[in-house]
């Protein structure tokens, strides 16, 4: 059974009780993945996760975390003076306030990316967010959890990623993309340690497929290393 978020506080304050989210790091590194990739970053890593991919590498994030306000995520943020900002799980839209917290990032001027798995809805997140909806496949464990009405919200200034972990999910995703209609980038992502990434290549130019190849760039710096 699937570990839900852990049930905020009880505060006399309402309006800072919702602004709160459960954490699970803050960190500065490269933009390893999405078409922002190489790029300094700030990630905020929020805590809970309705799935269980068999291939999750931030499984810590499931449960635990500590509590921030709003007004604390902006600050620790601040202090990296960078212009990029990710918001990542987990699974983010898990916990509410965490749309509130995408409009206060692009409100103070950053370019704000969300991570988003895909089985949650995404039609409340700020337009001036970019979405990469990662769509699960059935390599996952997961793919029956796929929330395909999430498509008909995404815009050109989004991003859907595929994680293959063999050629069963490769053809899988292929079948996809012609069953529904993208207007925006999509991303094929071998599985770290799964799938050769010459391998996807090779399969991608053999049938001249329209997406981009993706790497995890921070794993190929720094391996499966937390907070990087």
């Amino acid at each position: 059974m699937s570990e839900a978020v852990p049930t905020q506080p009880v505060s006399k304050n309402t309006d800072a009780a919702q602004t709160r989210l459960r954490v699970t790091e803050i960190f500065y590194s490269l933009q390893g993945e999405t078409c922002s990739v190489g790029l300094p970053t700030v990630f905020v890593r929020l805590t809970g996760c309705p799935l269980r991919c068999g291939y999750c590498d931030t499984a810590y994030a499931f449960h635990g975390g500590e509590w921030f306000t709003q007004a604390q995520i902006l600050s620790r943020v601040a202090e990296y003076g960078a212009r990029y900002v990710t918001i990542t799980g987990g699974e983010p839209l898990a916990q509410k306030a965490c749309l509130g917290l995408l409009r206060a990032l692009c409100d103070q001027g950053y370019e704000v990316s969300l991570e988003t798995g895909g089985a949650l809805d995404v039609s409340q997140v700020d337009p001036r967010v970019v979405r990469v909806l990662d769509i699960k496949t059935p390599g996952s464990g997961e793919a029956d959890k796929n929330l395909y009405a999430n498509i008909a919200h995404l815009t050109p200034r989004d991003e859907v990623k595929f994680v293959i972990c063999d050629r069963a999910d490769y053809e899988w995703a292929k079948g996809v993309l012609k069953q529904y209609s993208f207007p925006c980038e999509i991303l094929f992502s071998p599985s770290y340690q799964q799938l050769n990434a010459t391998e996807l290549a090779d399969w991608i130019l053999q049938d001249r497929l329209p997406v981009r190849l993706q790497i995890q760039l921070h794993k190929y710096l720094w391996g499966d290393v937390p907070g990087k």
